[in-house]
């Protein structure tokens, strides 16, 4: 039997990969240590979850795959990793399935692999000012179980994301939940991994859409002006979510939680999308910029998606038409 296509392998090795990202995320934040760094201001935020997850995932994958070109979001020194960091296993269930021929003979060194150590690290650093309150006050015996709910809401919108690209399209993602199913409290399994591949689909999820007569948009929760409000009272929404996490805000759209991701400002980079794009992609969705057009994904481009983020799962061309042309002008085509 022929061995698997190197895309496959490489798919089998990112799931393994961001799995273990995760639990480095789970880590951190139990440690309660998270030594902070703020990087452009408040809401750019850089913890040792995000360094220490992106040096694992950047060390296993290039020593397994070492023509690759990864771009990782954060900027780190070059140091020797820590040998408990590497990740060597690949998922099975993936290896076994077929590349879709146009992918077949890909080469390593075809390939650029997007990295988000960490994506939702604002609310990432929220969530632990209220993990460690206890959940029932000693002396006065008074139930605080509501910053809990806050972390728990909070933390679903931590993801690890991991993209790849070829010829500057994104063909395949992986993104890993951390804190999925914390709401089950303690001893519950923590975490689950969504990955996908335009011409195979998309697998770890339940694919559910919004009632068609209803408009739901996900937007920024943390970097918000008036050209996104605008754009998103533009949709006519019947329902407004304000999240964080661009790969949350993806998750929310294939799981039936909302209709669109409109997000008309500058901010967003390739490492956000191109991970969410691929498994949107896989299930029939779409994400362009604010005009429509795609981004691309090679090595060389500037990493800013500078005209914004639509995303969709269906109907594409209803939210497209509707942005306002005060958003066009503002937000430039790369």
């Amino acid at each position: 039997m022929s061995s698997p296509a190197v895309l496959m392998r490489l798919v089998a090795s990112a799931y393994c990969v961001a799995e273990k990202a995760g639990a480095i995320v789970r880590k951190v934040l139990h440690s309660g240590e998270l030594d902070i760094v703020v990087k452009t201001g408040a809401n750019d935020l850089q913890t040792l979850a995000d360094r220490l997850a992106q040096q694992s995932i950047c060390a296993s994958l290039s020593r397994l795959y070492p023509k690759i070109t990864i771009i990782g979001e954060e900027d780190l020194a070059a140091e020797e990793v820590q040998e408990d960091l590497i990740e060597s296993r690949q998922a099975e269930d993936i290896l076994t399935k077929s590349c879709p021929g146009e992918y077949s003979e890909l080469k390593e060194e075809e390939l650029v692999v997007w990295v988000d150590p960490l994506d939702g690290t604002k609310e990432y650093t929220e969530a632990i000012r209220f993990l460690h309150l206890p959940a029932v006050t000693a002396h006065t015996g008074q139930d605080t179980s509501q910053p809990h709910s806050t972390a728990r809401w909070l933390l679903d919108n931590v993801t690890v994301l991991i993209g790849i690209a070829y010829a500057g399209r994104a063909i395949a993602g992986i993104i890993n939940q951390p804190f999925y199913n914390y709401q089950l409290g303690p001893g519950a399994v923590l975490g689950r991994t969504l990955w996908g591949m335009p011409g195979m689909g998309a697998f770890g999820f339940q694919l559910k859409e919004v009632p068609g007569d209803r408009r739901i948009i996900t937007t920024t929760r943390s970097h918000s002006n008036k050209l996104v409000t605008d754009c998103v009272n533009a949709m006519e929404p019947h329902e407004v979510l304000r999240v964080g996490g661009a790969g949350n805000k993806i998750i929310q759209l294939i799981e039936g939680k909302a209709s669109a991701y409109v997000f008309a400002s500058p901010g967003c980079k390739k490492w956000d999308t191109c991970a969410p794009e691929a498994i949107l992609h896989a299930v029939g969705g779409k994400l362009t910029d604010m005009h429509g057009n795609p981004y691309r994904y090679d090595a060389n481009v500037k990493h800013m998606n500078s005209a914004g983020v639509l995303a969709t799962l269906r109907n594409h061309d209803y939210y497209l038409q509707r942005v306002p042309q005060s958003v066009q002008q503002n937000l430039k085509s790369d």
